[in-house]
């Protein structure tokens, strides 16, 4: 090799180790990866910010915005209850998971499905309390093995399909046949994430669990005449599986019924009196049915799609200590609707608007943005924090977001419209019927992983240009020349491992001419070596850089790079030898 070729390699190796460490961030050790190539004159200018422009990496930018749109609406929490229902384990829960993935990745590409399944896994994953480390990591990686079941289930079909027909003079593959490859590949994924997949993955605690607030706020909901929630018991309306968060009575035509059973049916006009934690609260209050109990929300001025949540600590000097929070008239005060209170950890009895305001107690409110600096430094109140993570749903425009979603599916697999343009179209109208705002949909864009996305792509181009990864492919293919099944054997490793650092669709473009010569050289057909590299381009289960979803799980997941190649290592060789002994049965030498 020359001089660039084994700069290449070493600069990619330090990257892979400085990414073990995690001690540096997976942008900045990437970025300086192709920064140190692009200096050497390994890569121009153009390729090394060529992956900036690349279809692919704009996709998952745009997409971005059309899963912010369905979060925004209410959609995603939709998904949760509806599609992936209520798990008894984490094993069940993955199985719940793998049959609406069955049902779309071979129809759509790997990269959406990905980014539509992380923000309801996230939710679903809250709610029913099952670590999100062994859900997401899982997920990409069976969506990754379902898009091999048709030609269009990902953009490395379609590659080498095109490479055959265009460079090589064959047919290709027809829509389904690559099926009878991928269904047994996606069994094996399914069975070893089934099996022996949760052994593998670590067991992270979200932060905002480790350090969850121990306050508990008294809180009274009402049950919205003629909603979705009328007429079903509690347990299905899952207002039982809030975590953090319990049901203490409901209260009905001036009666109370006090230890509510979870058969019981919820009526119009029902007012629940909930007792948990800040962020349950939050969550309860964009609960699809439910309403909160005190009308001063419906008479704050901001829209209720641009109000925050806010905790406040009334202080001595407020002039409503001793009143309560009626006669005060607290909300034409400040411009706060109160949503609970909270007093040295008891339970507080009455209506929000009964209570008699004390120095200490902690208040709940939902409050325009301005409340914040307004209050800040002012001497009514002792602490005012925003509360993380809640935005206000829009319920009435889910159907629409839905529907927009249902017409990107449409788009990208029956219409003939680049995955690309259908993602550009639907984020559009997500933004012009208002699904999501401007503002929303400028900070939904995860720009960290972006980059990494971009930079792997400038790191592969390096490999491609300077011969290293002919050079290495060819080394290793010629110690079994002679041999088929061996051959094939070799074929399919090579690519897996380039495929670990080179994107899916580069490397096999850059394996199929080789194991197309090999084929020949061997006087055997050309299609089994073929299949084969197109499984293997798409078995990069070993780092979080061999793929774009694999990036996008790795920080919902908390994943580092050891739990990449603990759990994908054993994935990566059974996917290869299930490949590697059903191929030539089903297309024959």
């Amino acid at each position: 090799m020359v001089w660039e070729a084994w700069l290449t390699v070493v600069v990619i190796a330090l990257c892979i180790v400085l990414l073990a460490s995690n001690r540096h961030g997976a942008d900045v050790v990437l970025l300086g990866g192709v920064t140190l190539l692009l200096l050497a004159g390994v890569i121009s200018p153009q390729q090394a910010l060529a992956g900036l422009a690349n279809e692919g990496v704009v996709t998952v930018g745009v997409l971005y915005v059309v899963v912010a749109g369905l979060q925004e609406t209410g959609a995603v929490i939709w998904m949760a209850d509806t599609v992936l229902g209520k798990p008894s384990s984490t094993r069940h829960a993955l199985w719940r998971v793998a049959l609406p993935i069955l049902a779309i990745s071979p129809f759509l590409n790997n990269t959406p499905v990905v980014a539509m399944f992380i923000p309801a896994l996230g939710i679903w994953a809250k709610r029913y309390q099952l670590p999100l480390s062994q859900l997401m990591m899982p997920m990409a990686f069976m969506t990754t093995a379902a898009g091999l079941c048709t030609l269009v289930g990902s953009s490395t079909n379609l590659v080498v399909h095109g490479l055959l027909a265009s460079r090589f003079g064959h047919a290709g593959f027809s829509f389904w046949e690559l099926a009878w490859i991928g269904l047994p590949v996606t069994l094996t994924v399914i069975l070893y994430v089934l099996i022996f997949g949760i052994r593998r993955l670590p067991t992270h605690h979200e932060a905002a669990e480790s350090f969850a607030n121990v306050r508990e706020y008294t809180v009274e909901m009402m049950v919205e005449e003629s909603g979705v929630l009328e007429g079903k018991t509690i347990q299905q309306a899952q207002l039982r599986q809030l975590p953090g968060l319990f049901l203490v009575e409901i209260q009905r035509n001036g009666e109370v019924l006090p230890a509510v059973s979870s058969q019981q049916c919820l009526q119009g006009g029902d007012r629940l009196v909930f007792t948990g934690r800040v962020d349950s609260v939050a969550e309860l209050r964009n609960k699809r049915g439910l309403l909160p109990a005190t009308d001063q929300v419906f008479k704050l001025d901001a829209p209720a799609r641009h109000r925050a949540m806010v905790e406040a600590v009334v202080a001595a000097k407020c002039p409503l200590v001793g009143k309560t929070v009626r006669d005060g008239r607290f909300r034409s005060v400040y411009h706060a609707a109160i949503l609970a209170v909270a007093r040295n950890g008891r339970k507080l009895s009455g209506k929000v608007g009964d209570i008699r305001l004390r120095p200490g107690d902690q208040l709940l409110l939902e409050a325009h943005p301005a409340f914040l600096e307004q209050q800040r430094y002012a001497h009514d109140f002792l602490l005012v924090r925003s509360v993380e993570g809640y935005r206000p749903i829009c319920h009435q425009r889910a159907p629409v977001a839905l529907a927009i979603l249902l017409g990107f599916v449409v788009m990208a697999t029956v219409s003939g419209i680049s995955t690309l343009k259908a993602a550009l179209v639907s984020s559009g109208l997500m933004l012009l019927t208002g699904c999501v705002t401007s503002g929303v949909a400028r900070r939904a864009v995860e720009w960290q992983v972006l980059l990494v996305i971009a930079a792997s792509f400038g790191l592969g181009t390096a490999l491609e240009t300077s011969g290293a990864a002919t050079f290495l492919a060819e080394s290793l293919i010629a110690l079994v020349h002679g041999h088929v099944l061996a051959s094939l054997a070799v074929v399919y490793l090579v690519t897996a491992l380039m495929t670990q650092v080179v994107t899916n669709n580069a490397t096999a473009m850059l394996v199929l001419p080789i194991a197309v010569a090999a084929a020949r050289d061997l006087q055997v057909s050309v299609m089994p070596f073929a299949v084969v590299v197109l499984v293997g381009a798409s078995a990069s289960f070993v780092t979080p850089i061999g793929y774009q979803t694999n990036l996008m799980v790795q920080g919902p997941g908390g994943y580092c790079l050891h739990d990449y190649v603990r759990y994908g290592w054993p994935l990566s060789l059974l996917v290869g030898g299930v490949t590697v002994a059903l191929t030539p049965w089903i297309w024959p030498y």
